[in-house]
């Protein structure tokens, strides 16, 4: 197989290549806070050339915070495990902390199937749901990038603020992707996020626990 040149061609191609993916990731963002819903139902059922690909914007979304967090020096702020740290359990959740972009996809796995649950009758598969999960948990790591730039030039804390607006935002997208016209829906999302997240925090510590018991024997 014959490998072209790098050269000037190559270098204005990738270049070209780059502001697609930006100018898709920004169109993404938008649609996503504005018709989450809608655009997450038609990305799974019709048209997957709108939106960035989930798995890849959830990622890149992670790095997102990941850099900021690292440039302010804001981390320890946002995730805490101090009294743990020299146990499995301690490690797994730092390894959490710097791999938010794959965590994240284990997270959406576990509220995944509590959606599957509590909307089965809607008759999306596992990962289907997923993908929501994906594109959601997304825009939730951009709203904590903007709140840990905040966080960076003012010196204040806004974990908690942080965490309550992408609570909501995840609620309010889930529940549009289902049917946002019922009430109960928006009890069902957040319900089944919380559930989530709950999951996966035990199966970390679960999972460490077994490691540290592991080791001794």
């Amino acid at each position: 197989m014959h490998v072209k040149r790098v050269d000037a061609h190559y270098v204005l191609h990738e270049i070209q290549h780059l502001l697609h993916f930006e100018k898709g990731i920004l169109f993404t963002v938008k649609e996503l806070l504005i018709r989450p819903g809608q655009n997450i139902r038609t990305f799974i059922t019709d048209n997957r050339n709108r939106l960035v690909k989930p798995v890849i914007f959830i990622v890149v979304s992670s790095l997102i915070y990941t850099v900021i967090s690292h440039f302010f020096h804001i981390e320890e702020d946002y995730v805490e495990f101090t009294e743990v740290k020299k146990t499995s359990v301690g490690l797994i959740f730092d390894w959490v902390a710097g791999h938010y972009g794959y965590a994240n996809i284990l997270m959406g796995a576990c509220i995944s199937l509590w959606l599957k649950l509590f909307f089965k009758k809607y008759n999306y598969n596992f990962f289907e749901i997923l993908i929501l999960l994906c594109f959601v948990m997304g825009i939730g790591m951009l709203i904590i990038s903007v709140f840990a730039i905040a966080e960076g030039l003012s010196k204040i804390s806004f974990m908690k603020v942080s965490s309550i607006v992408v609570v909501g935002y995840s609620t309010w997208a889930i529940a549009q992707f289902f049917n946002s016209k019922k009430a109960v829906n928006y009890l069902k999302a957040i319900t089944a996020y919380g559930l989530g997240m709950l999951v996966f925090s035990l199966l970390m510590v679960f999972t460490g626990i077994s490691i540290d018991l592991l080791m001794k024997h």
